[in-house]
């Protein structure tokens, strides 16, 4: 008797549990080993863009700053997309570049300064 009461509250207990959401930018998450097209990783990088203002990471004259050059580079582990932002309004002019690397797939890897 305690196993059914246990089972029927663990049953009750996850059917009204929230469900997990995705982060946003999860429109970008990839499985497999395809190529994704350019035009993809290039909306992937402006989502990621906005997520990264959004939580403070970059400065809000950011916003208006769309992918420059987009380069299929030999990364450590493979190919890799490389992404690079150019905004001159940047506050700090050390931080006038940003660059964002993303699988071949096109799921996100890492967003620097310095473009290594």
């Amino acid at each position: 008797m305690k196993k059914l009461i246990l089972a029927t509250t663990l049953m009750s207990a996850l059917a009204f549990a929230p469900h997990a959401q995705a982060a946003e930018g999860s429109s970008c998450h990839f499985h497999g080993n395809k190529p994704a097209a350019q035009a993809v990783v290039s909306d992937c990088a402006v989502q990621r863009r906005d997520t990264l203002i959004k939580s403070g990471k970059l400065e809000a004259s950011w916003q208006a700053v769309k992918p420059e050059k987009m380069e299929v580079i030999d990364g450590k582990k493979g190919k890799e997309w490389k992404v690079t932002f150019s905004n001159p309004a940047a506050a700090d002019k050390t931080r006038q570049a940003l660059f964002m690397f993303f699988a071949e797939s096109g799921n996100f890897m890492a967003a620097n300064f310095t473009g290594k």
